[in-house]
């Protein structure tokens, strides 16, 4: 009997260790009409929720998928720190092999917010090459064409306690000045609690993470948990379609209070668009 609780006990604990550590990639297209010729087949490789994991020496093993993906961006929606076990260094591993593959832009987290130490690591990301895009946007241009890349600021930075909750005040601001419908936009925004936002400024594909795809995932069920979701979230792994707008949410690659998965590997997403 004994012995048959060991032989359970090392089977839960290597199953623990896959899935909290053997990285899955997940490809999605996004085909919109709207997407200028030139963009299509363009590449986007989404990291998010890192919170200072590090994935084999030097994020080997991690930048190993990035690679293989070839992407034409890549973009960081938030937490790449956790605030719990802050470690600038070890975050910065994976940045400073990410700009090696492709241009990578980045927009900030809850954790970033109440890390306390948000300017030392926009510093350290813009000084690595790193395009910091809390509410501001960027062009990207391809053979005379363009889209616009988009992010928003984590709504944490205007809380003053970890305990304050969570004020969404100055989003829907912010958005409404980025916003434009003349031309194919992307934003990135660490939030999928917030798609109806989203969607009533006309947004046209989103990058989101924050729900750690709901920490447990079942059978149908989907994830059980997710920050500012609740119980079986909503918004909480791949993507979703509401009038114009696709929102695809990242599993993320990292824990922060709940340090186990189950059913919920690390994610790495790759995205291509499709010009129709």
């Amino acid at each position: 009997m004994k012995i048959r609780i060991i032989i359970i006990l090392l089977i839960l604990i290597v199953f623990s260790v896959w899935q909290n550590n053997s990285i899955t990639t997940t490809q999605i297209e996004i085909s919109n009409s709207q997407i200028p010729d030139a963009f299509d087949e363009f590449t986007i490789v989404q990291i998010s929720d890192l919170h200072n994991k590090v994935f084999r020496t030097n994020q080997s093993s991690l930048l190993k998928r990035v690679i293989e993906a070839s992407p034409d961006i890549i973009v960081i929606t938030g937490d790449l720190v956790d605030r719990r076990k802050y470690d600038l260094d070890d975050a910065m591993l994976f940045i400073d092999g990410a700009v090696r593959i492709a241009p990578v832009y980045f927009v900030s987290g809850n954790h970033e917010a109440w890390s306390g130490e948000y300017v030392e690591i926009s510093k350290r990301l813009t000084s690595a090459g790193v395009v910091i895009l809390d509410d501001m946007k960027v062009e990207l241009k391809s053979n005379g064409e363009v889209i616009e890349l988009l992010g928003l600021s984590d709504p944490d930075f205007l809380t003053s306690t970890y305990f304050e909750g969570t004020k969404y005040s100055s989003l829907k601001e912010h958005l409404s000045n980025l916003s434009d419908e003349s031309v194919y936009q992307i934003l990135l925004s660490h939030r999928p609690e917030l798609f109806d936002l989203y969607v009533d400024h006309n947004i046209d594909l989103i990058f989101s993470g924050h729900a750690h795809g709901g920490q447990f995932r079942f059978p149908r069920a989907g994830g059980l948990i997710a920050p500012d979701q609740g119980l079986f979230p909503k918004y909480s792994s791949g993507s979703y379609k509401e009038e114009q707008s696709t929102m695809v949410v990242s599993r993320g690659l990292g824990n922060s209070i709940i340090p186990v998965r189950i059913f919920n590997r690390p994610e790495v997403v790759i995205v291509t668009l499709k010009s129709n």
